[in-house]
């Protein structure tokens, strides 16, 4: 369990790190309002996670210590849309498609809700 705790870690601290140079490499080229760093982040994330976990499946590595640096770690501190991308697509699949929209919905709306409760909260 401390090994996976340790691949995890050190995957998400090298994710993380590349998340923050791409909203800084990002921010020297645009300066408009959408937050093109974040999207970029989160699409790169999303293929990343999908090619890792493909390759791995492919490989019958889906449960090894690759997997928990690369789509844990790594890819959950890159972006942890990358996991909500993921977990909706698994619904997708197993022909659970209200299930994801629903997941879908109330994750952007509830997601919203709770910013917006967490700023009423700390005034």
């Amino acid at each position: 369990m401390l090994k996976t705790i340790l691949f995890i870690a050190i995957g998400g601290a090298i994710g993380s790190v590349l998340r923050f140079l791409t909203t800084v490499l990002v921010s020297k080229f645009w300066s408009n309002q959408f937050p093109l760093a974040t999207f970029i982040a989160n699409v790169i994330g999303c293929f990343l996670i999908g090619l890792i976990i493909g390759i791995l499946t492919k490989n019958q590595l889906g449960e090894s210590n690759l997997k928990w640096f690369l789509v844990t770690g790594f890819c959950g501190g890159f972006t942890t849309f990358s996991a909500f991308g993921i977990e909706n697509y698994n619904l997708f699949q197993s022909n659970n498609s209200l299930l994801a929209f629903g997941y879908i919905a109330s994750s952007i709306l509830l997601g919203l809700f709770a910013i917006w409760f967490g700023f009423l909260v700390s005034k």
